[in-house]
């Protein structure tokens, strides 16, 4: 089981049509999804139905079971239609500029305009590569995880997985069952029971309000690692299928060197090493740090007023970032820019009293996208969100 990426731009739209602002969402997609439609079709989330929905529409099903992706690609194209949400698709927001408000330029030619804008891109939008000595000369294949969409073209291979995360644990353990599998990781693997007590994790974070602690907004944190496991991933581990090794030092032509000097041809090596932020639009508001991500406090950006944000990590909680932490966020977000219109509603321009919210693709534009099993096919990358 893997992490539940939030779909951000949906509980933002959802506490924004509660609050009677005016609003419009750009989708970078054809139609609703986000980047669930690309994911791997094996992944599952490590969190129950009854911990994974989003403000007013609890996950359907039965509370206690772990949501594939399929189901999670339903459950949000349902959630923009049951709220009626106002998705432009096939708005892929390339550039915002200050314009009394904010002017947001599509990649259609489009022009929107708003007082307030909520950037809604999340956490999972552009594949992190790290580079390693002798790349270039590697023959074989080289893949992020987010091009990972299931075992078959592996079947039979020699295949080094970089990460230690829920993902690349969860990516090896099904690769292993068709394929020599390596983790290679910095550290060793650090596992968390999946159940405590007869309860599933989620319970006591919710009981104890773990999940809720506003730390994001007293302190700059990165959410922690940890693989959540009910047993299944430590014990195929400790078996050596997949087997965990540190991290390799250099590629070679066929394949890589290992810290011990150990040189080993192989045919894949996969990185699951993580996502950074797609928020390169913010760019000319002057929004950003140097490491291009957004200098702001608890979702409300300290550099460029009536600019705000959700669905980042950690952006105030453990949750943030996930489907179950990100609608409390949302409606923090909301509440401040629905003051700042309010603020700006009396000043004089242009604009109507509006907020708009974009967000940016959440698969990079080079990322392979794998196929939905459910009817309705998937549309291509990104999204966008705008309130006016």
């Amino acid at each position: 089981m893997s992490s539940a990426p939030a779909r951000p731009v949906w509980p933002a739209g959802y506490h924004l049509k509660r609050a009677g602002l005016s609003f419009e969402i750009l989708e970078a997609r054809g139609e609703p999804g986000g980047s669930w439609p690309g994911y791997y079709e094996s992944l599952k989330l490590f969190s129950p139905a009854r911990y994974s929905g989003l403000p007013g529409m609890p996950f359907p099903g039965s509370p206690d079971r772990y949501p594939a992706r399929d189901e999670v690609v339903g459950y949000l194209r349902g959630y923009a239609e049951t709220f009626g949400l106002p998705v432009l698709a096939g708005k892929r927001v390339l550039r915002a500029e200050r314009d009394a408000g904010f002017r947001l330029l599509t990649e259609d030619g489009g022009e929107h305009r708003a007082r307030t804008l909520i950037a809604a891109t999340g956490s999972f939008a552009r594949p992190h590569r790290p580079r390693f000595p002798g790349q270039g000369a590697f023959r074989g294949r080289i893949l992020h995880a987010a091009e990972y969409c299931n075992p078959g073209p592996f079947r039979g291979k020699r295949v080094v997985i970089v990460g230690g995360g829920n993902t690349a644990v969860q990516i090896a353990h099904e690769l292993a069952e068709v394929a020599e599998i390596t983790l290679a990781t910095r550290a060793p693997i650090r596992f968390m029971p999946q159940v405590l007590l007869g309860r599933d994790l989620h319970f006591w974070l919710s009981v104890s309000g773990l999940d809720r602690l506003p730390l994001g907004l007293l302190f700059d944190v990165s959410e922690p690692g940890g693989v959540v496991d009910g047993g299944t991933y430590s014990a195929a581990v400790r078996s050596g299928r997949p087997d965990r090794r540190p991290v390799f030092s250099r590629f070679t032509e066929s394949g890589v060197v290992w810290d011990d000097g150990r040189e080993e041809p192989v045919d894949a090596v996969l990185l699951a090493t993580g996502y950074g932020p797609n928020l390169g639009y913010l760019g000319p508001l002057g929004a950003l740090r140097s490491d291009g991500h957004p200098d702001q406090r608890g979702g409300v950006s300290r550099a460029v007023p009536g600019l705000y944000f959700v669905g980042l990590p950690f952006q105030s909680s453990f949750a943030s970032a996930t489907l179950r932490g990100v609608g409390p966020d949302a409606a923090l977000v909301v509440a401040r820019a629905r003051r700042q219109v309010a603020r700006s509603a009396t000043e004089p321009t242009e604009h109507s009293a509006s907020v708009t919210l974009p967000a940016s693709p959440d698969v990079s534009p080079d990322a392979a996208l794998c196929p939905s099993r459910s009817t309705r096919s998937p549309a291509p990358a990104g999204r966008s969100s705008s309130t006016r």
